[in-house]
């Protein structure tokens, strides 16, 4: 049977490029994904594989939504089981496959199996291509959703591997791996995204790193169970050497669908690009950026409670911490755990969202109202998603809670079931309730514990409690559209593109020493842009780790994100309250740069250095953090060029004033860090990005931050 010619379809943005065959009678083929080749001519016949022995007598064909009735024998794109019962798909396109824009649709069905399918491919203006399913049930009986998980080619180049995984307070680790035979997958099972979520999942070139190599990278929109993968198999990919890939996590029969019901999966997000991980990282943050709800406004300087006064609620306490906290120029004061119930300690009274007439007898207004006319917004900590068993919500009624009876506690709390349509009811009901009455402008939404045995109704629950969290930010957003809120899920485990559709910003993690924080910011940046990501000062020995770290080190750390205090600043000395005034100026200072540049980060070659700053997309300006984690082997960082700046342009190269001097080892400093501190010393931008800047030898824990502007 000869194979109908072949009918090209080319997305195109940003120097990116999805080549496809949709010719039929399948679903299209993947001919290319990657850099923009310009001119397709030939790429169909020049790319066609050999045919090797002991094979399929015809070469693999990989679509959009691969299955073995093209020759693929790796991970399915779609598996699907009816009555117990389940075969390979084959599915022929029923209509002509749709290109609107740079946007591609394409619908097929399996009419013996009773399965339709809507594929979409969306390449959005940055390069960040979008690839969302619909599956309806259109035979007889309930149709189950085995799996569903969205793949794209990778070349055989595409040799080199790079996740992330973690755990609570440290967050974002990055891994290498060699891409082999056999499948390279990340599983999560925590019914959140998890402290150890990859974020990204990447492959590329050998030896890529921050500024260089070409990298191939996915993402799961989606903050319950989820895969990433990469998978190489013996006899390649057709045309192509593996695969990259993700999807949602499903089990058995969580989504199980009526006759004449659809499933849509979440987005999965595919970007690519020829320098490296930063130029990954700024097709995504352009993409949120241009997001109709991403942040506009500056984002708020912010002081939150919990490490100032846990659950020591204490009104005149609380007043003279938001008076101090107004004084240096915070903007946005946040109420944390302990205003609620029986909360006094964290085995009690979560779940409770009613002011407690103990601790505020006259409610939050005393402290909310000042706290406003000292010119600060007012925000207030919630973990709607959880309770403690003892709480007046679950002893009125016990059914709501998530899984069965006798299942293990975590931080003595579990699941509150929000796919009971009582309970999300409630829970929308006193949240809106607290925000209308006490004029709430920001929401810390913790998440505190993995969901073990999430199972309702005698069903896996994890997609159903995800999809109802979602509706019901949904709600409480479209209710009081002003409203911010924050992904805290005991710190960094719920940092996806998910929860932030509907949502201002993350808690990066809950470790607020700077030196841990430095890398965990680092690579939480993969993904979000600075002013997505909460970064605090904390005070001088950390909550976590019990290491004391300097001011200068915490400001410059807190300085690269959406900054704020973790700290009871009024045990502060007026020398402390003066360089955190001073801090606070300088990010306000910074922040229309730091919240809209492109992030920019040095691959370093010494392991006890960091280089990492924020370049305008015009190059008109920049801010450098020169960070020394540890001591090194060396004597001298030496030059250290300052990677994404203009070359054309010359820079003027300060020395900020609101940052404190690090401590430095060396006998005499580098010459234009004198003039620096003060008028600023001009170099040229090839200089800077080729050649280098001769950098201070730092004490361990210390930071340089420099500031630039085009002359």
């Amino acid at each position: 049977m000869t194979s109908p010619a072949p009918v090209i379809v080319t997305l195109r943005a940003a120097g990116v490029a999805l080549v496809l065959d949709v010719s039929g009678p399948r679903l299209p083929r993947v001919l290319h994904w990657g850099t923009d080749l310009g001119d397709e001519t030939g790429l169909e016949l020049a790319t066609s594989p050999v045919v090797t022995n002991n094979a399929l007598d015809v070469s693999v064909q990989l679509t959009v939504l691969p299955s073995e009735h093209e020759g693929w024998l790796g991970t399915p794109g779609l598996e699907l089981a009816r009555d117990g019962r389940s075969a390979p798909l084959r599915l022929a396109l029923t209509g002509p496959v749709l290109v609107v824009g740079s946007t591609l649709t394409a619908t097929a069905a399996d009419e013996h199996a009773g399965v339709h399918v809507v594929v979409e491919l969306a390449l959005d203006p940055h390069g960040v291509l979008a690839h969302r399913v619909r599956v309806r049930n259109t035979g007889e009986g309930p149709l189950d959703v085995v799996s569903l998980v969205a793949l794209l080619p990778l070349p055989e180049r595409a040799v080199s591997g790079l996740d992330l995984t973690g755990r609570w307070v440290r967050e974002r680790s990055p891994q290498r791996f060699r891409v082999q035979h056999g499948t390279h997958l990340r599983v999560s099972r925590r019914g959140r995204t998890g402290h150890d979520a990859t974020l990204l999942m990447s492959a590329g070139t050998e030896g890529f790193g921050f500024r260089h190599g070409q990298v191939w990278s996915t993402h799961v929109a989606w903050s319950g169970n989820h895969v990433h993968l990469v998978e190489r198999l013996p006899e390649g990919a057709g045309r192509h050497g593996a695969v990259l890939g993700g999807g949602e996590l499903l089990g058995p029969a969580e989504v199980r669908l009526a006759p004449g019901e659809e499933h849509t999966t979440p987005d999965v997000l595919f970007v690519h690009a020829d320098a490296g991980l930063d130029a990954v990282s700024a097709r995504v943050h352009r993409r949120l950026r241009a997001r109709a709800q991403h942040p506009s406004s500056p984002r708020p300087v912010v002081l939150n409670t919990w490490e100032a006064v846990y659950f020591d609620h204490d009104l005149a306490r609380l007043r003279a911490l938001a008076e101090t906290a107004a004084s240096i120029g915070v903007e946005r004061f946040v109420l944390d755990d302990g205003w609620f119930g029986s909360r006094r300690e964290d085995t009690r009274g979560l779940g409770d969202w009613v002011v407690s007439d103990e601790m505020w007898p006259d409610g939050l207004s005393p402290l909310f109202d000042e706290v406003r006319a000292l010119g600060m917004q007012v925000g207030l900590w919630f973990e709607p998603e959880m309770v403690n068993l003892d709480s007046d919500v679950v002893r009125a009624h016990p059914g709501w809670v998530l899984g069965r009876a006798g299942a293990i506690p975590a931080r003595h709390q579990f699941a509150l079931d929000l796919t009971n349509p009582e309970a999300w009811t409630h829970l929308l009901t006193r949240i809106d309730a607290l925000v209308t009455e006490n004029g709430i402008d920001f929401i810390k939404w913790d998440h505190n514990r993995d969901l073990h045995e999430a199972v309702s109704q005698g069903r896996p629950a994890v997609h159903r409690q995800t999809a109802a969290v979602y509706a019901l930010l949904d709600e409480l957003l479209a209710r009081h559209p002003g409203l911010e809120v924050e992904s805290c899920s005991s710190g960094g485990a719920r940092v996806d593109l998910g929860i932030l559709d509907r949502t201002h910003r993350v808690w990066t993690s809950d470790c607020n020493d700077a030196l841990e924080r430095t890398d965990i910011e680092t690579w939480t940046g993969l993904l979000l842009p600075p002013e997505l990501v909460g970064s605090h000062v904390g005070p001088p020995v950390a909550h976590t780790t019990h290491r004391f770290v300097d001011l200068g080190m915490r400001c410059a750390t807190a300085l690269f994100g959406h900054a704020g205090l973790e700290w009871d600043i009024t045990t502060c000395t007026p020398g402390e309250l003066e360089v955190l005034h001073g801090w606070i100026a300088l990010h306000k200072q910074l922040r229309p740069l730091l919240h809209s540049g492109d992030v920019v980060r040095a691959d370093c070659d010494d392991d006890s250095e960091r280089l990492h700053g924020v370049v305008a997309a015009d190059g008109s300006a920049a801010v450098f953090a020169f960070v020394q984690l540890t001591t090194s082997a060396s004597t001298r960082p030496g030059l250290r060029p300052l990677p994404g700046l203009d070359p054309s342009r010359t820079y003027r190269v300060r020395v900020p004033a609101g940052i404190p001097a690090p401590a430095t080892l060396h006998h005499v400093e580098p010459p234009w860090l004198a003039p620096a501190r003060d008028e600023g010393v001009l170099v040229g931008g090839a200089v800077l990005d080729r050649a280098g800047l001769a950098l201070p030898v730092l004490a361990p824990g210390q930071a340089l931050v420099v500031v630039l502007e085009a002359e």
